[in-house]
């Protein structure tokens, strides 16, 4: 069994054939799938979802950092809605992003410091993205941290200290496809993790493992994720499952 901890299986990438998905997904052995939102736009065929396949699909509520533009408070007041209108397992998918476009990252930072006071209100874990700017967010996660706070770095591509200091926060990383990437350094980082803090991802339908890098990703691929990762450490797949499955319900607070 396996916790799959971030895919965005509402994007119009799956529209065509979202059944045949997460059914391969299952047979995979995926029990459940956690969508982190993008923005207004996303939320619609997110709570679809969870809706049409309660107990496998849960949505998480936040802004993604690609998506604070100049009018960001607009969409922080729709997310804040959403919060007080029902129950969310997360908040996110929020952060920061220096790879994409670096016009608005003030205005990313001022996000961010919401949506982790709103994760502080009501006690719940943040998705945070990080591309291309590992070190500023985890500083970031320290200077804002208190007792209560607790999260995930998803999609960790960072080094073995960088991942120390995120252990040491109390904060989770999340492995996806990158794992099997060649040249990624994974391969040496890997085995020197403590996977006492440690999530498996997809982040589909990007970031797909190798062999179907560059190609659409699906839940169904975390097992070569998995896999990946146990072949670095000399274990058993299983392992791994068992490892990454209780520290996702560890995460998310679901009692197993």
């Amino acid at each position: 069994m396996m916790i799959e901890t971030h895919a965005h299986i509402y994007a119009e990438q799956f529209e065509k054939d979202i059944d045949e998905v997460l059914e391969r997904g299952r047979e995979e052995g995926v029990s459940k799938i956690y969508m982190p939102n993008i923005d207004h736009t996303s939320i619609d065929g997110m709570m679809e979802l969870e809706e049409k396949y309660p107990g496998l699909c849960v949505a998480t509520m936040g802004l993604h950092p690609c998506s604070v533009k100049g009018d960001f408070q607009k969409e922080l007041y729709i997310v804040e809605e959403w919060l007080g209108k029902r129950e969310f397992v997360a908040i996110g998918e929020m952060g920061t992003d220096l790879y994409w476009d670096k016009t608005f990252i003030n205005q990313q930072v001022e996000a961010f410091k919401v949506q982790v006071a709103w994760a502080k209100q009501y006690q719940k874990p943040i998705i945070i993205h990080c591309r291309e700017s590992l070190d500023m967010t985890i500083d970031l996660v320290e200077e804002l941290k208190e007792d209560n706070l607790t999260g995930v770095f998803h999609c960790f591509n960072g080094s073995v200290a960088q991942a120390e200091r995120i252990h040491k926060l109390g904060f989770h990383i999340g492995l996806g496809g990158v794992v099997t990437f060649k040249n990624s350094g994974m391969d040496e980082v890997i085995p020197q993790l403590n996977m006492d803090h440690v999530v498996l991802e997809t982040d589909s339908p990007y970031l797909a493992p190798v062999p179907h890098r560059g190609k659409r990703n699906e839940p169904s691929y975390l097992k070569l994720v998995a896999q990946k990762i146990a072949d670095l450490r000399q274990v058993g797949v299983e392992e791994i499952e068992a490892i990454t499955t209780k520290n996702a319900n560890s995460l998310f607070k679901v009692q197993s």
